[in-house]
């Protein structure tokens, strides 16, 4: 086994169609093995027992519990065995799609494939894709924290039952989404009608200097790109929700001195890790010709040089952060601080 397994992580909150868009995935599957960990609540798996399996395709079941929380190890454990599996020749799977429970929070999955070196060795994490129910996730962000750190993480968003709304309660959906994760593209689908290539092999997790935000959201299509036709609302509830204290901040600076910016991001990570849900940076180092690529997910960081700055460019360097109560006018003059 040379070549380490893509995962995929889904997630999204109960009955946001994940079920549904895997089914969709695995009735138009090419011929490539696939192997699918499904977790939920209870003795049995309904969602498993729900899935069309086919020649290629290997369903496991974890259901003793949510495999981002209290049983990590017991996940951490079931990927150890399928690889076991796979290399002796019992499971033949060249991609692996982790479904979790609707009720699970991403950020203890997703540290478990920076932190289990054995892991990380045979299984590249691609990419978190979240769902997002057009038509109850708004009240779904009133009521449960963990809805919007599952929109937090993702790195592309699938709007379901965009079609079963009307216009201002879709653009309400999509303001709330906005606020909390406005680095990831929208794709929205209908019945889980959507291409393998718009959710799957997205790289996010590479260490790269791809750093971008939107202004507002895309939606991808299987022809072109659209505007979804999202405005920011002028009028936003005074109701206090959880959405509310996750959101992406975007910090700016110039040339950045290596060990001033070693001692913040330190600093940064010790004082409010486990608020940072996911960063990510473009950095510019003052005598270095290459750019510095800084990843991490809550107190969990990877840095690498990425490619080097063209003579004409300006070197700017920009971090962007997920986080949720951070003390952002502070993190901003401390960022601030790091430049020559």
């Amino acid at each position: 086994m040379n070549q380490a397994v893509s995962v995929t992580l889904l997630t999204g909150f109960l009955g946001s169609g994940k079920t549904t868009l895997l089914n969709y995935f695995l009735a138009h599957n090419d011929d490539r093995p696939v192997a699918i960990l499904e977790n939920e609540f209870g003795a049995v798996n309904i969602d498993g027992a729900l899935l069309r399996g086919g020649d290629n395709v290997n369903i496991v079941e974890l259901s003793n519990g949510c495999v981002c929380c209290s049983v990590r190890g017991e996940f951490a454990a079931a990927l150890r065995e399928m690889l076991d599996k796979r290399t002796a020749g019992e499971l033949h799977f060249e991609r692996l799609i982790v479904e979790t429970t609707g009720l699970a929070d991403p950020a203890p999955i997703v540290q478990t494939f920076f932190v289990d070196e054995h892991l990380r060795e045979a299984l590249r994490l691609d990419a978190v894709i979240a769902l997002a129910d057009a038509e109850h996730i708004s009240r779904q962000l009133d009521e449960h924290a963990v809805a919007a750190s599952q929109l937090g993480f993702a790195d592309r968003i699938l709007l379901t039952k965009a079609d079963r709304v009307d216009e201002e309660t879709k653009q309400q959906a999509l303001e709330r989404i906005h606020r909390i994760n406005s680095k990831a593209n929208l794709v929205a689908i209908v019945n889980g009608e959507c291409p393998a290539d718009l959710w799957l092999d997205l790289n996010a997790f590479e260490l790269n200097d791809d750093i971008k935000i939107t202004a507002g959201f895309s939606v991808i299509g299987a022809d072109a790109s659209r505007s979804v036709g999202f405005q920011p609302l002028r009028k936003t509830s005074a109701k206090r929700s959880w959405d509310d204290a996750i959101q992406a901040h975007v910090f700016d600076a110039g040339l950045l001195d290596m060990k001033k910016i070693g001692a913040f991001m330190e600093s940064c990570i010790e004082r409010f890790g486990n608020d940072m849900l996911r960063y990510k940076g473009v950095l510019a180092i003052e005598g270095n010709p290459q750019r510095l690529i800084v990843q991490g997910v809550h107190k969990v960081v990877g840095f690498d040089y990425g490619s080097a700055w063209n003579k004409e460019e300006q070197r700017v360097s920009r971090l962007v952060i997920i986080g949720r109560y951070l003390p952002v006018e502070q993190l901003r003059r401390e960022f601030a601080a790091t430049t020559l």
